[in-house]
């Protein structure tokens, strides 16, 4: 049986593959032209939201099924009160993993919006990456 703070390590460890993978399609789609501009946002999005989520796995703050950025800082600002100021332009991702993946009168996802978002999530996985211990990270991700 595995000790708890093995299956916490473990756990985050999987959020941050996920989150690893997200980022690497978006810049993949993002390198791949307008075509792909919305699906380069949303896996930006997404990627932001599970760096999030792997922080607060780690914390072992409970978070539920959502999408909304702005609700997993808030959370994550209960563990470091400064991570919801210091990305809080995280938070306009949230629109590329909810509304738009519906049709709906919404403005176009362009090339520069989707590198934006992109530019986002990285920052995300920066600020969360010096902010987990170092055995959180994946052999893939150090």
């Amino acid at each position: 049986m595995k000790r708890p703070e093995e299956v916490r390590v473990e756990f985050t460890i999987q959020w941050v593959e996920k989150a690893e993978t997200d980022l690497n399609t978006a810049e993949y789609l993002c390198r791949s032209g307008g075509n792909y501009a919305y699906a380069a946002a949303f896996h930006a999005q997404q990627a932001a939201e599970k760096y999030l989520k792997a922080f607060l796995v780690w914390h072992q703050i409970e978070f539920k099924k959502i999408h909304d950025i702005a609700a997993l800082l808030g959370l994550a600002s209960s563990a470091e009160p400064d991570l919801r100021n210091v990305l809080r332009d995280a938070e306009s991702l949230t629109p590329y993993g909810v509304e738009y993946r519906y049709p709906g009168d919404y403005p176009q996802v362009t090339i520069d919006l989707a590198e934006h978002a992109l530019s986002i999530a990285a920052r995300v996985r920066d600020e969360i990456r010096e902010r987990l211990p170092w055995n959180t990270l994946s052999k893939e991700t150090r």
